[in-house]
C-alpha cells in the first residue's frame, strides 16, 4: 500500500519559477534544527544568462511599513543565507538528497533543482505580537522566509514577477521529560494572631500542552483569626523583547476567582483548573503568539527553551509563563474589606505543543498543495521600477 505526502508549492506571478517544500514548520531540537529541504522548478527558456538563487531570511519586524518615510528600516535581518541553485558553484559541496527531494526530482523532471538550508541553533523561534483590533499592518515579531528568484547576482534588484516567497516557521515541541513537579509555599504572620497563615500550591508537572487543562493543587492552613473569603488563580504570559528595547511586560491570559471561604483556625485543600487560550484573549494587543501563517489560526506563543550559554539578545523575543495563586484574607464584618490582604505564591509553567509523529516520505506519490494567490494586476510595460522590484532580503506576508 503506497503512502502519500503533502507538498507545499508556491509559484511566482509569471509562472516561471516555483518552490516546493514538504512542510512549513521546522523543529528546533535545542541541540540541532531540522534542515529546510526543498526543490525549485525553473523555466529554462526564461533563465537566459541569469542564475537562480534561493535565500533564507530570519527577520525581526518592530514597526509599521508605512512609517518608513525617512530612510529608517523597521525590520532587522537576524540571519540571511543564500544558495546559488543554478548553475551550481564549483566550491559548493553537494549535500545528500532527502527522501522528499528524491521524490520531487523524479516527479518534476530535469528542470527541478534541490536546495537545503541548515539553521544554527541560536536563532529565535517564530513569534508574532498580536496587533490591536484597528491595526492593519504586518504584526511585529520574528518570521522566516524562503525566497527564490532569477538574477545575475544577489545585489541586483529583484522583479516581483520573477520571484517567489514562502513564509515558514521555526518551532519547538515539548521535551519528553515534562519537568519536575513545581511547588511553592509561603507563610504570613499577622498582627494580633498567634499562628500564621500558610499557603502551599503545586502542579503535577511543569510542561503542559496548549489547550490542556492545568490542575493546581492548593492547601491552606489558616492559623489566624482572619477569614479567607476567596481564592484567585491566574496565568501570566511574560514577554521579554531583548533585541532592540529590553522591554519586559506581563499580560494575564487566564484569571478566575473562586468563592471558597476558609474560616480562622482551620485547614482547606482543593484542586483548581486553569486553561489559558488565545480565544479568550484576541483583543489584547501585544500578546505573544506562535508565528502565524496566512489563512491559518495560531495559539498563544510557546515557552522559549534556551540552550545553556545562548546569547539572549539574538533570540529577539523570549516568552515564559507563570501561575499565580492568591488568597484574600480579611477580618470580616463591615470593615473587613478595608483591612483585607493578599497572600500569593507563583509556580513556573511551560506551554508547548506535543511532539508529533515523524512522517517519512517513502513513495513517489506526493500530493502537491498549490497556494492560491491574488497578485496585483500588472499595470503594463510602463510600470515603474519602484513598484515592480524588491531587494533580495525584503519580506512579504504569505
Amino acid at each position: 500500500m503506497s503512502t502519500s505526502s503533502k507538498v507545499f508549492k508556491k509559484t511566482c506571478p509569471n509562472g516561471k519559477l516555483s518552490i516546493y517544500l514538504g512542510k512549513r514548520d521546522f523543529v528546533d531540537h535545542i541541540d540541532s534544527v531540522e534542515p529546510i529541504d526543498g526543490v525549485v522548478l525553473i523555466d529554462p527558456e526564461h533563465l537566459k544568462d541569469r542564475k537562480v538563487f534561493v535565500v533564507l531570511t530570519c527577520a525581526f519586524r518592530y514597526g509599521r511599513d508605512d512609517l518608513d518615510v525617512i530612510g529608517l528600516t523597521f525590520r532587522k535581518d537576524l540571519y540571511v543565507q543564500a544558495l546559488q541553485v543554478l548553475p551550481k558553484e564549483p566550491t559548493q559541496d553537494p549535500l545528500p538528497l532527502t527522501n522528499l527531494q528524491e521524490c520531487l526530482l523524479h516527479k518534476l523532471g530535469d528542470n527541478a533543482h534541490p536546495f537545503t538550508f541548515q539553521l544554527p541553533t541560536n536563532l529565535p523561534c517564530s513569534v508574532t505580537l498580536q496587533p490591536g483590533p484597528e491595526d492593519a499592518e504586518k504584526a511585529c515579531g520574528v518570521d522566516y522566509e524562503v525566497k527564490s528568484f532569477y538574477a545575475e547576482n544577489l545585489e541586483e534588484k529583484i522583479h516581483k514577477r520573477n520571484s517567489v516567497r514562502l513564509i515558514i516557521r521555526k518551532v519547538q515541541f515539548a521535551p519528553l521529560d515534562l519537568g519536575p513537579m513545581p511547588r511553592a509555599e509561603t507563610t504570613r504572620h499577622f498582627l494580633l494572631s498567634d499562628h500564621p497563615l500558610k499557603l502551599e500550591a503545586w502542579m503535577d508537572k511543569e510542561v503542559h500542552y496548549h489547550g490542556e487543562p492545568i490542575s493546581i493543587h492548593v492547601v491552606i492552613c489558616n492559623g489566624t483569626s482572619k477569614l479567607i473569603k476567596k481564592i484567585k488563580v491566574s496565568v501570566d504570559q511574560i514577554v521579554d523583547v531583548v533585541l532592540y528595547s529590553g522591554d519586559k511586560y506581563t499580560k494575564t491570559v487566564f484569571t478566575a476567582e473562586f468563592g471558597e471561604t476558609v474560616p480562622g483556625h482551620s485547614t482547606f485543600s482543593k484542586s483548581f483548573t486553569a486553561t489559558p487560550s488565545l480565544a479568550a484573549n484576541r483583543q489584547k494587543q501585544g500578546l505573544a503568539l506562535d508565528g502565524k501563517l496566512k489563512h491559518e489560526d495560531t495559539n498563544l506563543a510557546s515557552t522559549t527553551i534556551l540552550q545553556p550559554g545562548t546569547d539572549k539578545e539574538a533570540l529577539g523575543i523570549l516568552v515564559s509563563y507563570q501561575v499565580r495563586i492568591s488568597t484574600v484574607a480579611s477580618r470580616g464584618g463591615i470593615l473587613g474589606d478595608l483591612t483585607s490582604s493578599d497572600v500569593s505564591v507563583v509556580l513556573p509553567l511551560s506551554l508547548m505543543h506535543p511532539k508529533p509523529s515523524s512522517d517519512v516520505t517513502r513513495s513517489e506519490d506526493v500530493v502537491i498543495e498549490d497556494f492560491s494567490q491574488q497578485w496585483p494586476k500588472i499595470q503594463g510595460a510602463d510600470e515603474t521600477e519602484e513598484e515592480a522590484t524588491s531587494t533580495a532580503s525584503g519580506t512579504e506576508d504569505n
